[in-house]
């Protein structure tokens, strides 16, 4: 793990893991086991990562992230890489990388260019399986889009979890249904239209909720994320929400009155309650 009691930047880090990083998964775990108290992640960004955006990987992986611009680096050899590291890590003694890792101009350069181009050690990590199955990001976006919330947090080793702002609503919920909390996501991968047993964390405190993703097709039709806050009065001045995906209720479907809409509503939300208690995950890795 990194050291906390020591500001970790370029000048300092002894070791970096190599990848993607798209979502941070059980199989990263892996590689990030390797880099010891003075490690950070260089990740090569396509601004396409959509299960952790960004710097939010630095939030799952407990050590600092560095984004290199593929754009920017797409061009340069193995060689001319590896140097760009060097200069930019300059105590650099170790790097992580998985199996499959490939870099440089066309991807031409694989985990044996990197052992002779690199004058230090070189940690190759095997292919993680989980349940027999090998853990890819590519695999669980799969699963997301599905709407198989169970099974992409199993891969992930945690809740799927997505970030947004607060906003205006159309207005009926507190009113003719239930009040909720809607929200404008960017950046991130949405699940399958549908309804899921949800957590919604407001600043520092987690609830059980519902929520729903897609198209209000019983109402104005326009598309919409909104989480219910299960037994508690909805907070007006939240500004920006995280929610976490626990478990697929049901598929979006058109109902012919609010009345009979709310009455569905009413039963999502007592089947979410089973759900969105302690998360699961956490108890798992307890035993």
């Amino acid at each position: 793990m990194p050291n906390f009691s020591t500001l970790l930047t370029k000048d300092n880090i002894t070791a970096v893991a190599i990848g993607h990083f798209d979502g941070i998964h059980r199989g990263h775990k892996q590689l990030l086991k390797r880099l010891g108290q003075y490690g950070g992640l260089v990740i090569i960004d396509k601004n396409k990562a959509n299960i952790t955006p960004k710097l939010k990987r630095a939030e799952y992986s407990s050590y600092p992230c560095f984004l290199y611009d593929f754009e920017s680096i797409k061009g340069l050899s193995g060689e001319e890489f590896i140097a760009l590291l060097k200069r930019d890590f300059k105590n650099l003694k170790k790097i992580v990388v998985g199996f499959d890792f490939r870099f440089g101009r066309n991807r031409a350069w694989d985990k044996r260019d990197l052992m002779r181009i690199f004058d230090g050690e070189v940690d190759v990590v095997d292919e993680y399986c989980f349940n027999e199955m090998g853990v890819h990001s590519s695999t669980i976006r799969e699963y997301i889009k599905d709407g198989k919330i169970a099974h992409a947090n199993a891969l992930l080793g945690r809740e799927y979890s997505i970030e947004g702002d607060v906003v205006k609503g159309q207005g009926i919920g507190a009113k003719e249904l239930v009040p909720t909390l809607n929200l404008r996501i960017q950046s991130y991968l949405l699940p399958k239209a549908g309804v899921y047993a949800t957590r919604t964390r407001i600043g520092y405190k987690t609830y059980g909720s519902v929520t729903f993703v897609g198209n209000r097709v019983s109402t104005d039709g326009a598309f919409s994320v909104e989480t219910h806050i299960i037994g508690e009065e909805v907070h007006p001045s939240a500004e920006r929400i995280a929610v976490c995906f626990v478990k697929a209720l049901r598929e979006n479907k058109k109902f012919n009155s609010l009345a009979e809409l709310k009455e569905q509503i009413k039963k999502d939300i007592e089947q979410a309650k089973q759900f969105s208690g302690v998360c699961e995950l956490f108890l798992m890795s307890q035993k």
